[in-house]
């Protein structure tokens, strides 16, 4: 007759059997975690502990010494398993780098490697780990532990009090009640003192008990405190002023950031949001996404997104993250004040100069048609030239900085039809090399004919303008002649408003460079290889990184490579 397990080992069997179901039913409750990186992280330490506090039962309870002593070493690898996936869940809960920081990653899975070989080739070194038999308080393998293990003990014991140093930083900053978190971090620390009593004392026996502290913590977080859980973990999640609204209008929780920004809401926590900062509740109420605020003598502007908060499915509110958009929102009133003004002098330049001008040229017309002579030419030269200056001076105030939608363009196909329109003369297009990106085409376009214009002019009737993409990592392309340049001296005034570009009117490169401001690019002004202005267009991203490869010196392959066209 095989005699029956004593209680007490039944009892411990049990105990760490519990453990392994409760972090099993914790795995399908992850999805009350909306943070995916918090929900990995709490699921590896869920899967190592369920591993960890199940071979602990096969320890206790397999009748063959092998066995056991198989579980024990697999409980040192999962076990120290579960300290990687503890601090990985506390850097994603906590809003840390460190689990995705790949320098910390690689010294992490080096030093794993380093540590599982040392307690794995302890049957060749011994310097880890003994087992003897004991008799107290139940019949049971007692292991006696070297200095090696120890170091590894204390390394893990380390690790896991940085995880839990970053939760109780975080459940202390927030405003919202987080008592009840911060006593199931203290019962996960409880098996600390079973473990010393373990080591220390015969009523226990010597082994870890690391995995009913993570059982407590799992079904704490999971099943008892999940809404408080996620509440703290949204109010935490970045820099930007964190508002978190309960279904009643209530406040549930702020972060540093949104007392800083609303004094009121400190110890707002339980108040109705209406009555601690009505200027905020409005808001929400009227679906207004942006609020002024007066700070500091000046008017502030800030975005308010607001996004569902759902634990488990179930709404309990909603939360409402503020993020500062003084800079932009100044700027997008500027370019409005601007365009008004602009639009204006639409007005004023298509009804006082384009009637006179229309004036003089009827009568232009109709003394040619009495006689020619070179006077007459020369009038109308100045006319045409006027009409240039009035069309480019319109066409930059109706459009401003303003762009259309952004579609594809090829930089190839845009330049050549661009070059067909313009009249160059003798000049010759050389196309080398292609770029695929994203722009507004019509003024991209406008840019283009701008420049070959300008090339034109300058450059010589017989001009060889070559465009393409920059070459290396600059992202951008390049229009080029081989005309006499522009000196050093000069390049940023004839960007300018005033000087004079390819239509004469003193706008055409002025209004380049506004399509390339418009765009968000930066154009620039320098030498072509071989003497010549070039134009280049910086700070564009390529869309297909397959396309625009650049070849160095394309000016003075352009005889032996790329597209030609007069």
């Amino acid at each position: 007759m095989v005699d029956a397990p004593p209680m007490s080992l039944l009892a411990y069997a049990a105990t760490f059997t519990a453990a392994a179901l409760a972090c099993l039913a914790g795995l399908g409750r992850l999805s009350v975690i909306d943070d995916d990186a918090t929900r990995r992280g709490m699921a590896g330490l869920l899967v190592t502990s369920t591993l960890w506090a199940a071979s602990h039962v096969v320890f206790l309870l397999a009748p063959v010494r092998g066995v056991r002593l198989a579980a024990y070493y697999g409980g040192l690898v999962v076990g120290f398993a579960a300290v990687g996936a503890w601090l990985y869940f506390c850097s994603a809960y906590t809003g840390r780098a460190l689990h995705r920081n790949r320098t910390y990653r690689r010294v992490a899975v080096g030093v794993f490697v380093a540590v599982i070989a040392v307690k794995l080739t302890n049957p060749l070194h011994g310097r880890y780990l003994t087992a003897t038999f004991r008799a107290t308080p139940f019949p049971h393998l007692a292991i006696q532990h070297g200095l090696l293990h120890w170091l590894a003990m204390g390394l893990s014991y380390a690790l896991a009090a940085v995880g839990g140093f970053m939760l109780l930083e975080l459940f202390t900053l927030t405003e919202a009640d987080t008592r009840p978190l911060v006593a199931l971090l203290g019962l996960m620390a409880l098996p600390l003192g079973f473990d010393f009593l373990g080591r220390t004392s015969p009523a226990l026996v010597d082994m870890t008990y690391e995995p009913l502290g993570v059982a407590v913590f799992a079904v704490g977080v999971l099943f008892v405190a999940s809404t408080r859980f996620q509440v703290v973990r949204l109010a935490d999640d970045g820099d930007d002023p964190v508002v978190v609204i309960g279904e009643g209008g209530t406040v549930r929780d702020v972060n540093e950031a949104a007392i800083e920004l609303f004094p009121t809401l400190a110890d707002a926590v339980g108040d109705p949001l209406g009555d601690r900062l009505p200027v905020l509740a409005d808001r929400l109420a009227d679906d207004e996404r942006v609020l002024e605020l007066e700070r500091d003598g000046e008017t502030r502007y800030y975005l308010l997104s607001t996004n569902p908060f759902v634990v488990g499915g179930a709404r309990h509110g909603r939360v409402v993250v503020v993020s500062n958009i003084t800079r932009e929102e100044r700027y997008r009133q500027k370019i409005e004040r601007q365009n008004e003004r602009l639009g204006r002098l639409a007005g004023v330049i298509s009804h006082d100069l384009r009637n006179p001008l229309n004036v003089a040229t009827g009568h232009l017309e109709l003394a040619r048609s009495q006689r020619d002579d070179e006077n007459l030419q020369a009038v109308a030269d100045s006319l045409d030239r006027i009409q240039g200056l009035i069309e480019s001076l319109l066409a930059l105030a109706q459009k401003g900085l303003d762009i259309g939608e952004r579609r594809p363009v090829s930089l190839a196909a845009l330049a050549e039809a661009s070059w067909s329109t313009v009249d160059t003369g003798d000049a010759e297009l050389v196309v080398a090399g292609d770029l695929r990106f994203e722009a507004d085409p019509d003024r991209l376009r406008q840019a283009l004919e701008n420049l070959f214009r300008n090339s034109a002019e300058h450059a010589g009737g017989d001009a060889v303008v070559t465009v393409g993409p920059l070459a290396g990592d600059a992202g951008g392309f390049f229009v080029a002649d081989d005309g006499p340049g522009v000196p050093p001296g000069r390049r940023e005034e004839v960007l300018a408003f005033g000087e004079s570009g390819g239509d004469g009117s003193g706008l055409g490169l002025a209004i380049i460079d506004t399509i390339a401001e418009a765009h968000g690019w930066t154009l620039t002004l320098t030498d072509a290889d071989g003497g010549g202005a070039r134009f280049e267009f910086v700070g564009i991203e390529s869309a297909d990184p397959d396309t625009g490869v650049a070849r160095p010196g394309a000016e003075r392959a352009a005889d032996q490579s790329g597209s030609r066209q007069r």
